[in-house]
């Protein structure tokens, strides 16, 4: 695995280190090379701020995942991924995700490790809440993976793969000793200096290992027999999840300059010289459909009109079509102030330093809401869905955004209120639903788990079109990457192609 590789090239650098300070000259036993690596100056204050910013930076989601779910889509400029629109993927195709994941996971590693050796636990909890986040999305992703042996490389040269189910388990263990850190040490300088995320909040860093404790329930929720009662009563006990206005996000300083942009605005916005960075990818037809027959001003702010022109109304392409009958980049509906900034006078856009986000505020009120919906905590569930459309139209910057929140859900009763009649389910798809569509853009990877999780989309426009696809479902997991088979298989476990369509996480029905 890469971040197997990534630890011995550190060790090896690390021994070279060593090995040129052990000479005999007697000017070198007497100098130190201040300028010079080693491990004692790579320290926790150090390496946490580069692991939030890669946190941030795989907030910004796959492509890939923005098309499958229905929020973008090719457009007709440029030839499309045949793999992406057929289904049709192989071991390579999420190896980079894989690898770039763990890269992370060993850097946070390599900072809880080191923040408990010099005493900042709580840049050590920090830590472990945010490998929690990104260890339950690769698990979500994948299934089995490297887990209780991982980045022991002196022990375990080759990890093995962990159950899914007990990594889960792992993880609310883990986060709640986070949690006990958090709220038992004074936070030190260290922390308040390192932490580019909270700014040493430990009350923000507490509701957000609350509400990830929420998700990875909230997971399971269709799993027979599944009661959350215990970790449901910590997370009342422990403050809650995150509210209205306490959204999880980055910034170490992002500017307008090349490698140093907000990196959804790089990804998605405009270069530092004011060209589109994306100019293969639009709109998805799909949820420009949902978004325009419910008359949601939330439209405005996901995307701008066709060819920035008001005139042309928005154009989302259909995903999977024949490229000669896609609408061309400027013709088609680009991705929006919400996420890439206002536009100015000149048509520059303006985000590239604002903060990149990593756990939006409406997304925790929408898991709290499925929770009440749910009978697990007490509460109207209608008021509670009702606070998590309000606080996506708050998040997202739309004008008067409370009552037009309200305008909006009285006049779509049927996708925007739960029903006392319903069933636990519908009504969980009902809220599935909103949250899908306030995720438009922004969380794909939340809406695919979420869809595999509930199959709340029940018109399957969003599929591809494409007559050679190999499915007309969506994959239920990612195949194992292709340098887990070259580096670690005799654990890696084996599959062939077709088994992302036949084997489920042990959360999907």
């Amino acid at each position: 695995m890469k971040h197997i590789n990534k630890q011995l090239i550190f060790i090896g650098a690390f021994i070279g280190v060593i090995a040129l300070f052990s000479c005999k000259k007697t000017w070198l036993d007497v100098n130190t090379d201040p300028n010079r690596v080693t491990d004692a100056t790579v320290t926790a204050e150090l390496i946490f701020p580069a692991a939030a910013n890669e946190v941030g930076q795989a907030a910004v989601g796959s492509t890939f995942l923005q098309e499958w779910v229905g929020y973008w889509a090719p457009n007709g400029g440029f030839v499309p991924q045949q793999n992406v629109i057929s289904y049709n993927i192989d071991f390579t195709f999420a190896d980079g995700l894989f690898q770039n994941r763990y890269n992370i996971l060993f850097d946070l590693h390599q900072a809880e490790v080191k923040a408990k050796a010099s005493g900042d636990l709580d840049l050590a909890a920090a830590s472990i809440v945010l490998s929690a986040k990104i260890y339950q999305e690769v698990v979500d992703l994948f299934g089995d993976v490297p887990y209780s042996q991982a980045f022991q490389t002196g022990k375990y040269t080759t990890p093995v793969y962990d159950p899914a189910e007990s990594i889960y388990d792992s993880l609310q263990i883990r986060l709640d000793t986070a949690i006990n850190i958090l709220q038992n040490n004074a936070p030190s300088g260290a922390f308040s200096k390192a932490d580019i995320i909270n700014h040493g909040d430990v009350g923000k860093w507490i509701k957000f290992a609350n509400t990830l404790k929420l998700r990875l329930l909230i997971r399971q929720s269709e799993v027979s027999g599944f009661n959350p009662a215990t970790e449901i009563a910590k997370i009342q006990a422990n403050g809650g999840v995150l509210g209205a206005g306490e959204s999880i996000s980055v910034n170490p300083g992002y500017s307008n300059d090349v490698n140093k942009q907000n990196p959804f605005y790089a990804a998605h916005g405009w270069t530092p010289t004011g060209v589109q960075s994306d100019q293969a990818t639009d709109a998805n037809a799909y949820i420009i459909n949902i978004l325009s027959s419910t008359n949601d001003p939330r439209i405005g702010r996901f995307f701008f009109p066709g060819g920035f022109d008001n005139s042309n109304g928005f154009v989302g392409n259909v995903f999977g079509d024949p490229l000669n009958t896609l609408a061309p980049a400027n013709q088609s509906s680009y991705f929006g102030p919400a996420l890439n900034g206002e536009l100015d006078a000149n048509g520059v856009g303006t985000g590239y330093n604002k903060d990149q986000f990593i756990f939006p505020s409406y997304e925790s009120l929408f898991l709290y809401a499925e929770a009440v919906a749910r009978g697990w905590i007490p509460g109207d569930a209608n008021d509670a869905l009702k606070a998590a459309i309000t606080e996506s139209f708050v998040w997202s910057g739309v004008p008067d955004a409370v009552n037009a929140a309200a305008a909006y859900i009285a006049a779509n009763p049927n996708i925007a209120t739960l029903k006392s009649g319903n069933s636990i389910l519908a009504n969980a798809k009902i809220i599935a639903f909103q949250k899908y569509i306030a995720n438009t853009g922004i969380d794909p990877q939340e809406s695919f788990f979420d869809q595999n999780r509930l199959h709340f989309l029940t018109d399957n426009s969003y599929i591809s079109t494409l007559s050679t696809k190999i499915s007309d479902k969506l994959p239920y997991r990612l195949l194992y990457a292709q340098s887990e088979y070259t580096t670690n298989g005799k654990n890696t476990p084996k599959e062939v192609a077709g088994d992302e369509f036949t084997k489920k996480l042990f959360w999907e029905p």
